[in-house]
C-alpha cells in the first residue's frame, strides 16, 4: 500500500495480559504500517512486561509504564502528547479486548484523509452491537441520546472509543481541561471537536464483547461521564470557565 500516512495507535491497558499479543498480531497481519503505543498503568497480571518484550521484538511497537490505574482519558492524553513530539499524521484509540475489532482500522485510514475524527460508531446504517442483552443496549443508547442532547452533539455515538484524529485535531483540542478517567473523555473529546467546526465522520462498526478478562466500567464512570455533561450544558465548557 502506498502514500499510507504516519498512524499510530494508542491502546491502554490493564490486566490485559490475554489480549495484548494477539491484538497487536492483527494489527500487523493488516500490513499498513501501523505502530502502536502500549499505555500500561501497572497491570499486576504481567501486561506491561508483555508490552515490553513486544517493543524489543518488534519495530513499531512501544510502551509507556505508569505507575498505577490512572484512567482511560489520562492514558490516552499521555498518549497524544507521545504522538504529537513525534509527528504522526494520525492517532488512533483503541481499546485492547477486541471489542473494537482491527479489521475496521484501514477503513478508518481511509475516512481520515476526508475528516478531523472518525469514530467508530454503533448508531448508524450498518453499525450495531454483538451479543448485547436489552438493558444493556438501552443504557448505551440512552447514554448517548442523553449527552448529544444535553450538548446539542450531532455525532450519533459520542461515547464510542474507537477513533482516529488528525494531527492537526489533537494539537486543538484543550485536553487539560477534560480531566475525566472515564468515557465521559469521549464525549467531552466530541464535543470539542465539534465546537471548532471539526468534520466527524462516523464509520459503522459492530461493538463486540470482550474475549478474555474483565469490562473496566463501574458506576464511577457513568456518574463522572453524566456530572460532565451536566455542567458543560449548565456552565460551559470546561476551558472557558473562571
Amino acid at each position: 500500500m502506498k502514500d499510507l500516512p504516519r498512524a499510530l495507535i494508542i491502546v491502554p491497558t490493564y490486566n490485559e495480559a490475554g489480549n495484548l499479543e494477539p491484538l497487536i498480531d492483527a494489527i500487523q497481519a493488516l500490513d499498513c504500517g501501523f505502530e502502536v503505543l502500549v499505555v500500561d498503568d501497572g497491570s499486576p497480571d504481567g501486561t506491561g512486561q508483555i508490552a515490553e518484550r513486544l517493543s524489543q521484538e518488534r519495530e513499531g511497537i512501544h510502551v509507556l509504564h505508569r505507575r498505577g490505574k490512572m484512567g482511560l482519558g489520562t492514558a490516552y492524553v499521555t498518549g497524544f502528547r507521545w504522538a504529537l513530539e513525534r509527528d504522526y499524521d494520525c492517532v488512533f484509540e483503541m481499546d485492547c479486548d477486541f471489542s473494537h475489532h482491527p479489521r475496521y482500522l484501514p477503513g478508518f485510514l481511509d475516512e481520515i484523509k476526508r475528516a478531523d475524527l472518525v469514530i467508530g460508531s454503533r448508531y448508524v446504517p450498518g453499525g450495531g452491537t454483538a451479543n448485547w442483552g436489552a438493558l444493556r443496549k438501552l443504557i448505551s443508547w440512552g447514554g448517548n441520546a442523553f449527552a448529544r442532547t444535553m450538548l446539542r452533539l450531532q455525532t450519533r455515538d459520542c461515547t464510542g472509543g474507537f477513533r482516529c484524529y488528525r494531527r492537526e485535531t489533537l494539537r486543538s483540542v484543550p485536553w487539560e481541561s477534560l480531566q475525566l478517567h472515564g468515557y465521559g473523555f469521549q464525549v467531552g473529546a466530541a464535543y470539542y471537536v465539534e465546537r471548532m467546526k471539526g468534520r466527524v465522520v462516523e464509520f459503522p462498526i459492530i461493538f463486540e464483547d470482550r474475549r478474555v478478562g474483565q469490562s473496566k466500567m463501574s458506576g464511577r464512570i457513568v456518574l463522572e461521564a453524566f456530572v460532565f455533561v451536566v455542567r458543560t450544558a449548565l456552565l460551559g465548557p470546561p476551558d472557558r470557565r473562571a
